[in-house]
């Protein structure tokens, strides 16, 4: 049976760019993969031939070369055969990534028992948490290693057998002779997929993979002074890997809830306090809200509103240092009554008589602020 089009398999044009062509790719991937169509028993083959579409429409050479000669390579030997479709269902890694957001170092290579890959997990936490920290428990979904074979992918009581093809060493190797002599090209097993191994009966859990999707509940801790940005590791808690090879890791994404009252920037923390035009002209002394409690705050009397004040002590702790901890800054906001009695006003213009022409002109400082501005200083 002859192959489709690549191009065709995708469904984009042979204009198509690299950025529509993996969209195509990961939209079809979500819609084919046999973990979703586990009754279709077509959705392997149609899997496998969406990957090695993808494999080589993705690789500027590989595609540049598929333009010009189709499914006959001369320089390869033919297009398909290198790598291609894992019988382990080897593309599933960069699947479950668009799914839950994995990614960093440990992709998936080609050759052997591989690495499985690490995820990522974004976990929202309010202001307070980031200040103390907190445990808090998560559930992913994941590959894990199957439990019935202990990862092997053979049915329990069977053995894993060297692959005829390679001899064991997941590759194969292919002569052909050219007018400039002979060439020899290596790409992986068709047979095994590079694994050198070969399993005659599969294990039903896994259908010969050797790893299964879980959800799993995770205990993530989180350390006092986290901000959002700021990334956990947990090793070994990602995608199980290839056969015995090692898991990936997890990492977690924080994200640090808004706060009503408190913002903050690093280790320091802001916060706007209200206060009446009496206490800013008398001075006063009031409580303040802080993360660690309550605090007396002393305003000096004849207080301007914007005036800042400082709580030693009282901001964000450093992360990866729990004693040390930044400041909190208060500006203090002078709010002027919008309802006044008639007695209240006449007590007012009283006491602005009182204090005659100083208390309808402009400060001095404002005066120089002015000239300042004007002269371009």
């Amino acid at each position: 049976m002859s192959k489709r089009d690549y191009y065709e398999v995708l469904g984009v044009d042979r204009s198509a760019s690299p950025e529509e062509i993996k969209k195509a790719y990961r939209g079809l991937a979500r819609k084919l993969h046999p973990d979703v169509n586990k009754e279709d028993h077509q959705a392997e083959d149609k899997f496998k031939e969406l990957q090695e579409a993808y494999e080589v429409l993705s690789d500027q050479d590989k595609k540049a070369n598929y333009d010009r000669f189709g499914h006959q390579d001369p320089t390869q030997g033919g297009f398909g055969g290198q790598g291609g479709f894992n019988a382990d269902f080897g593309g599933f890694g960069d699947i479950f990534d668009m799914f839950f957001g994995g990614g960093g170092g440990g992709g998936r290579q080609r050759g052997g028992p591989q690495r499985g890959s690490d995820m990522e997990y974004t976990l929202a936490i309010d202001f307070q948490d980031a200040a103390f920290g907190l445990t808090k428990e998560i559930e992913i979904p994941r590959t894990e290693t199957c439990d019935t074979c202990s990862g092997s992918g053979a049915k329990p009581g069977t053995k894993v057998e060297t692959c005829s093809t390679c001899k064991g060493s997941g590759v194969q190797e292919f002569v052909t002779n050219t007018p400039f002599g002979r060439m020899v090209n290596r790409r992986t097993c068709s047979t095994c997929q590079g694994t050198g191994k070969r399993i005659s009966t599969p294990c039903t859990t896994c259908r010969g993979t050797g790893t299964v999707r879980r959800r799993r509940k995770i205990e993530v801790k989180v350390p006092p002074g986290v901000d959002t940005g700021n990334r956990l590791r947990i090793s070994g808690a990602g995608e199980a890997g290839e056969r015995g090879a090692p898991s990936g890791d997890l990492y977690i994404v924080i994200r640090v809830n808004k706060h009503d009252f408190f913002k903050r920037e690093g280790t320091e923390v802001y916060c706007d306090v209200p206060i009446s035009f009496i206490q800013a002209a008398l001075g006063d002394e009031f409580t303040v809200p802080t993360l660690y409690g309550r605090e007396n705050l002393r305003i000096p009397e004849g207080t301007q509103t914007g005036t800042v004040f400082h709580l030693k002590g009282k901001g964000m702790p450093r992360l990866g240092n729990g004693v040390s901890k930044g400041d909190q800054h208060v500006r203090v906001v002078v709010q002027t009554p919008t309802k006044l009695s008639d007695k209240q006003k006449e007590i007012l213009r009283d006491f602005s008589k009182e204090l005659g022409e100083e208390a309808h002109e402009p400060s001095k400082s404002f005066f120089d602020r002015m000239k300042s501005a004007f002269k371009g200083e």
